[in-house]
């Protein structure tokens, strides 16, 4: 049952309290100029650090502040909590530090990594419970559980407590600048982080402009604000799993439509680039979530020259399994890889023809599925490949077209290239 009111707002006073509460196992993180993004946009580029809290992410913030405030009562039946991953990190961590019992609800699709993760933090504290393919379905799980033992539910966005200890994050980057803060870039799923720092820097620095960011495959904030009303979408994309809700809290939305400037959302292919930058250039791990804000700055580029701007860079539990998925995306984004069904002549010599006089000097095939069929002419076969330069495009095609080996393009096929990608 939703607790929303239009009359909540995380106070100033609330968010301070939660910073009290939780310097004991919060760090307070660094804010730091990137070189890099600020040479790029012309504008002075500041990093906050959230990738390097203990649980790897904000989530620690909002999660200990709620279960610290609980009577002795609650804590004694124990806190049970539904998340793709960072904030189910962040109970865990609770429970062990606190010494409470913790049932955690993840989805079943949720990276190995996180739940060894959350297990690890939990510790004998924490039991994992993995259902639905979903936030949304965990969620619902949870909930239920709580009804029926009588335990507390930590809710990874929509709970005051919850929202002023994300608000924390506010606090500390108006402490650590001494210069005005033009804009705040913020990744958002639930809308929890969005909600704290809105209460944080409306009363500290009213004249920041704080930008929301969705990923284009669940853009449940941006169409909720599209409608005036909170809006539950039923098909999302779940590669960016930290940011990917179905449907926003409903405090959160009525804070976020209220005091966001703007809001708008960012291809997955374009964070997937992100993320190999980041790791490539800069050294920093990031998980797709993380990442969200960087990303958004292409998409701002024209507004922040000469400003002063804050990326969170919310999370860095990423898995490393992931990242043959995450270069493909990037590379489908760019348009560096490309899906054909190619149509073999069934004759000695047709694949050599294919790589010497089809493909250019700089293409190079990465993905092949042939299956031979004698009683055709032609054997249709799968296959992928990745350019050095998308212009190379439309040539590679007539080429296949004029040697009667082109079939048909999959990329803008989106039932069939699901299969591939």
């Amino acid at each position: 049952m939703s607790t929303a009111t239009t009359t909540y707002f995380p106070d100033l006073e609330d968010i301070q309290k939660a910073a009290s509460v939780i310097k004991e196992v919060a760090m307070v993180t660094p804010l730091v100029n990137s070189i890099r993004y600020s040479k790029r946009y012309g504008a002075n580029i500041l990093l906050k650090r959230e990738d390097l809290q203990r649980v790897r992410s904000y989530k620690i913030r909002g999660a200990f502040n709620k279960i610290s405030s609980l009577t002795q009562e609650e804590l004694d039946k124990g806190v049970v909590c539904a998340s793709a991953g960072n904030h189910a990190q962040g109970v865990a961590f609770a429970c062990n530090h606190l010494q409470i019992e913790g049932t955690i609800y993840m989805p079943s699709v949720t990276p190995k990594q996180k739940v060894a993760q959350t297990q690890m933090f939990g510790g004998d504290y924490v039991k994992i419970i993995l259902e639905g393919d979903t936030f949304d379905d965990s969620s619902k799980a949870a909930m239920q559980s709580c009804k029926v033992e009588g335990k507390t539910f930590v809710h990874p966005f929509e709970d005051p407590k919850t929202i002023e200890g994300q608000g924390t994050i506010g606090l500390e980057i108006f402490k650590q600048t001494d210069d005005p803060i033009d804009y705040v870039f913020v990744a958002i799923g639930g809308g929890g982080l969005a909600s704290g720092l809105c209460g944080a820097l409306r009363a500290l620095s009213p004249k920041t402009k704080i930008i929301g960011v969705e990923p284009e495959g669940a853009p449940s904030m941006l169409t909720s604000m599209k409608n005036n009303k909170n809006t539950e979408i039923l098909d999302i994309d779940k590669f960016i799993d930290g940011a990917a809700v179905q449907k926003v809290g409903d405090l959160n939305f009525e804070i976020c439509k209220t005091y966001l400037s703007d809001m708008f959302t960012v291809p997955e292919g374009l964070v997937c680039q992100t993320i190999l930058d980041l790791y490539n250039r800069d050294a920093i791990v990031v998980e797709p979530a993380g990442a969200l804000t960087l990303a958004a700055l292409e998409f701002y580029k024209d507004k922040i020259k000469g400003k002063n701007v804050v990326c969170i860079v919310s999370g860095s539990n990423n898995d490393i399994t992931r990242t043959a998925e995450i270069k493909e995306r990037a590379l489908l984004y760019a348009d560096l890889k490309h899906y054909f069904i190619v149509r073999f002549p069934q004759r000695a010599g047709a694949l050599k023809q294919f790589v010497g006089e089809v493909l250019g000097p700089n293409d190079d095939i990465t993905h092949f599925e042939y299956s031979k069929k004698s009683s055709r002419e032609n054997g249709p076969a799968v296959v992928g490949i990745e350019l050095k330069d998308k212009e190379d495009l439309n040539p590679l095609i007539s080429r296949m077209k004029k040697l009667n080996f082109f079939g048909d393009y999959l990329n803008d096929k989106p039932d069939l290239f699901q299969f591939l990608v």
